[in-house]
């Protein structure tokens, strides 16, 4: 199985997606950021989406049995695909095209015929942040930007750089019961030497200790792509994850949607490290004392769900010399992360002004101390 998802790139969720005409003038609908409708870009007719009226639930599926699926004779789709190799981005290929501009970092990629086996998305959050006030925000965080070079303000007028996508990502429920092994550390306090070097010095009195711990986790959130950078995406975090809707291709309708390239199981155990810090605290309580060592622990994860979701991102990648950089925001709260080019001639002069500053203030001390 390993050596096949190495050689099949994953297929994106746009293939196979329905298509959504304007009832009124025959226009491609677009899924409205902010509102449960489908709106046509050229005539404003909306066509709502059917949520259920709010009580439809989003499912938490099985986990073991999703692996058992997956490694079985599960149905597999022929998708034709555009894999990016500058950042490894699988999006659908559009009709009578063979290339096309990466979303993800603008680079042309060509298109590729593969085959996969894919879990669909079962939630979704819907975009709610309107593409305009990604594009505000892509300008204002580029005007802010003291030492980045005066070249790349230019980008802010580039409006069509700035598009809707959504990555993929996994969250895991589970309740896990953790044996444990270690050491309580208590502090005693002795003096040592006489005269002048009479001093108290603290020491640590260290006992065995056992013991079994239980922590209930929800909803422990893995970004299952590898195509954007996981520093910024992960700092754009929170995500409202109470908000997820059931998933439906209504809200694909105008945005670009990616495959997860972390499946199932990597994303569990990514998950793992994440959960293990939570674990150790709470050992460390268990075991009590002024210091603790855990030298063995053993976690057993039951009661274990998963959702495969997709969360809304706009993003921008625009080159400057020759490399990649991008902006994001999260298309739920507006938060914003980016990377972009220093110039070194404004750090230079920088630098430069603040220690003709200092010599300013030092040569005024001086002679205010004659």
């Amino acid at each position: 199985m390993e050596s096949e998802r190495q050689q099949t790139p994953p297929a994106p969720m746009e293939a196979g997606l329905r298509r959504y005409p304007c009832e009124n003038c025959g226009a491609k609908l677009e899924f409205a950021p902010g509102q449960m409708a489908l709106k046509c870009p050229y005539c404003a007719h909306e066509n709502q989406i059917d949520d259920g009226g709010g009580s439809a639930a989003v499912e938490e599926l099985s986990f073991h049995a999703s692996l058992a699926e997956m490694q079985a004779a599960a149905p597999k789709d022929a998708h034709t695909a555009l894999k990016c190799s500058s950042c490894g981005a699988v999006i659908d290929k559009p009709p009578n095209v063979t290339s096309v501009s990466c979303p993800f970092c603008g680079s042309n990629i060509v298109a590729q015929e593969s085959t996969a086996t894919l879990i669909r998305p079962n939630c979704i959050l819907p975009f709610h942040v309107p593409r305009q006030r990604a594009v505000e925000a892509f300008r204002a965080w580029l005007a802010s930007r003291w030492f980045a070079p005066n070249a790349l303000r230019e980008q802010g007028r580039l409006d069509s750089g700035v598009s809707g996508a959504y990555v993929p990502a996994w969250t895991y429920d589970t309740f896990v019961t953790t044996r444990y092994e270690g050491y309580r550390g208590d502090a005693y306090y002795v003096t040592v030497g006489s005269g002048k070097n009479r001093r108290t010095v603290r020491k640590v009195r260290w006992s065995y200790r056992e013991g079994v711990v239980t922590n209930d986790f929800d909803d422990v959130l893995v970004i299952a792509t590898r195509s954007l950078p996981e520093k910024r995406l992960h700092a754009l975090e929170p995500w409202d994850l109470k908000a997820v809707v059931p998933y439906a291709d209504d809200y694909l309708a105008g945005f670009h949607a990616e495959c997860y390239q972390i499946d199932l199981a990597q994303g569990f155990e990514i998950a793992k490290g994440i959960m293990r810090p939570t674990i150790e605290g709470t050992i460390r309580r268990a075991i009590g004392g002024d210091e603790q060592r855990i030298s063995r622990m053993h976690s057993r994860h039951d009661r274990l769900t998963y959702k495969h979701l997709l969360l809304p991102v706009w993003v921008s990648a625009y080159r400057y010399k020759g490399r990649v950089f991008r902006f994001l925001v999260n298309a739920r709260t507006g938060e914003v992360q980016g990377d972009r080019p220093y110039s070194w001639v404004k750090i230079t002069l920088f630098a430069i002004m603040c220690l003709i500053i200092a010599a300013i203030v030092a040569l005024v001390i001086s002679v205010l101390n004659r």
